[in-house]
């Protein structure tokens, strides 16, 4: 049997290795158009930073590894050019030689992956605009840095891969911007949760621009200003000019032949630079699928089942360039990331060669680090949940990921969950320490439908160097359920200030003690610190509503049982409490003032 493998990396590496596993007779050939085979993309960020002291150790197989090890025919520089379904052929162009040959195959795995979006920026064409992708580009980045030692970059877009590279850059000493043209950081996140991340960035010299996109870049044409600023690059060097002669190969050269010295922004604005990272997104890589006749699914992805097939007999697809399952939908999902690749790949090489593995489904979960934060997901934020016609039950839970006396550091779990059904939804983390662990648990819970009250039954692990007594996660499901029961309802920063702003009245009790209060307190709260509360009138009113807080929530809540027990009908906890108000406050305010 002829397998042939389109793409290498994750999925395609992964098929080769487990089709070989399951049968040594196969005749197993992998075609790519780079020249590393299987490595780290998500780790070449800490290579640019040093933390990874040798890049090489993020592409650890390469061709030999695989005819050794897998009997894996591999072809580098090997671009396959068109596919025939019918018969079965493949046309594959030899990148180095220019020549064009045929190749037959009896089950065909497409694994080309996805590609860096490069938008049709004026100037984007430039030499020192660069995008992240593969070690190749990687290492032509590195030495632009080493060479021409710019002092300033400007990263356009928001992703994990871009704050990851702002981390990164800051570590190689270069001032660093972020533009981003949504109203928030790292867009699949709920603006309520990436205002922690607009934290630590701030915190660490980042600049961030929101709410602004990239127009043009500026080559210094007519701007003498930005001559001046760019002056103290040195000249380009021979390496530089060996580019513009054509010298390098096709892919690791630079189109344009000018610099980047500036960036003009669509509100007017212009932002100085000597280095433009593009980071707004990657697409899949389907043109060839599509060409064949290979069905698109609704994400613009290869349209798979649950075996990794396609529309077409014999022919798999797996990887960024195929679509998934959304466990928590049920609906077609696009999640190009490395964990789900390999998985999707091990399942299509078993499938190809008899197996009767399948693909479950995925969560979209994903980490990243940006500096001493950990920013964490999975399943479904509550912007989408509403879009999808939910209605939600939201908690934001702010607790140390272990005790104080062990030094412990405050982490934020925003939870959603259906009110319908009581099942958790999805849930997104900032914090320090401990993020990793409590995601992971939280993607398990969502994997098998769990309940939010499941949360607070689990058995978890319990020390003071690893948790609380009562883990964030286990508040978490408690905080939810009290929330569904409708016992201890929560209201959100975000629903307290548009009720105050249509006129509902509200009265609004800050439950800390004086000093607090008058740091800072909620416009238009009283101060009655829970331990007055008992000793004060509280009218048995059934219209009137009461918000109670605290700095987190802890002392909000019990403010709250205390006025439900003395008869109050309407009483709410601020989610959060003030910690999350000031956020979310903070930048209603920035918001106004940049409009």
């Amino acid at each position: 049997m002829k397998i042939r493998i389109i793409g290498a990396v994750a999925a395609g590496t992964s098929a080769a290795a487990k089709a070989r596993r399951n049968s040594e007779s196969a005749d197993i050939r992998l075609y790519c158009t780079e020249t590393d085979i299987s490595y780290s993309a998500c780790g070449l960020p800490y290579w640019l930073g040093g933390e990874v002291a040798e890049l090489e150790e993020l592409v650890p197989r390469d061709v030999a590894y695989f005819k050794s090890k897998y009997n894996v025919d591999v072809r580098t520089s090997h671009e396959v050019v068109r596919i025939e379904p019918t018969g079965k052929v493949l046309e594959v162009r030899n990148m180095a030689t220019g020549e064009v040959f045929v190749d037959s195959f009896d089950k065909l795995l497409i694994a080309t992956g996805a590609s860096a979006v490069r938008p049709p920026i004026p100037g984007a064409d430039c030499r020192n605009v660069f995008t992240v992708r593969n070690p190749a580009g990687m290492r032509e980045m590195d030495r632009f840095l080493r060479e021409r030692m710019p002092k300033r970059v400007l990263v356009v877009g928001s992703g994990p891969i871009g704050l990851e590279m702002a981390e990164n850059f800051v570590r190689r000493g270069l001032q660093v911007t972020v533009v981003e043209m949504e109203d928030h950081l790292v867009k699949p996140l709920d603006a309520d949760v990436s205002v922690w991340v607009q934290e630590i960035l701030n915190n660490n010299g980042v600049r961030v621009i929101l709410s602004d996109a990239v127009l043009s870049l500026e080559t210094g044409a007519g701007k003498a200003y930005i001559q001046a600023d760019s002056a103290d690059l040195p000249e380009p060097t021979h390496a530089d000019m060996a580019d513009e002669a054509g010298d390098k190969p096709e892919g690791m050269r630079k189109p344009g032949s000018q610099y980047v010295t500036g960036v003009n922004l669509h509100s007017g604005g212009f932002v100085d630079t000597d280095m433009v990272l593009l980071s707004v997104g990657i697409r899949p890589n389907v043109a060839i699928a599509r060409d064949a006749g290979v069905r698109l699914g609704p994400t613009g992805a290869i349209a798979v089942n649950g075996r990794m097939e396609t529309n077409l007999p014999d022919i798999h697809a797996a990887g960024d360039c195929a679509e998934s399952l959304h466990l928590v939908t049920g609906k077609a999902f696009w999640h190009p990331i490395g964990s789900t690749a390999n998985k999707m790949g091990r399942i299509a090489g078993d499938q190809m060669t008899g197996g009767g593995l399948t693909f479950q489904g995925t969560l979209g979960t994903s980490i990243f680090r940006i500096f001493d934060g950990t920013v964490a997901q999975t399943g479904l934020s509550e912007r989408e949940a509403r879009a999808l016609g939910y209605k939600v039950s939201v908690c934001h839970n702010i607790k140390p990921d272990k005790p104080e006396y062990f030094h412990g550091e405050e982490m934020l779990i925003k939870a959603v969950a259906d009110r319908s059904t009581g099942k958790l939804l999805g849930a997104q983390i900032v914090g320090k320490a401990g993020v990793d662990k409590r995601i992971d648990v939280l993607a398990t819970a969502l994997s098998f439908g769990a309940r939010a009250e499941d949360l607070m039954h689990l058995d978890l692990a319990y020390a003071p160097p690893f948790s609380t007594t009562k883990d964030p996660v286990l508040y978490t499901g408690m905080i939810l359920a009290n929330d569904l029961s409708g016992t201890r309802p929560l209201i959100t920063a975000e629903d307290l200030l548009s009720r105050k702003e249509a006129g509902e009245t509200i009265r609004i009790v800050d439950a800390r003690v004086p000093a607090q209060y008058r740091k800072a307190h909620v416009p238009g709260a009283e101060n009655c610190p829970q331990d007055m509360l008992r000793e004060t009138e509280w009218p048995n009113d059934a219209n009137l509503n009461v918000v109670t807080y605290c700095n987190k929530g802890v002392t909000g809540n019990a403010a709250q049982n205390i006025l439900k027990n003395l008869g109050c009908k309407n009483v709410y906890n601020l989610s959060g409490g003030m910690r999350q108000f000031n956020k979310i406050s903070d930048r209603i305010s920035a918001r106004q003032t940049q409009e």
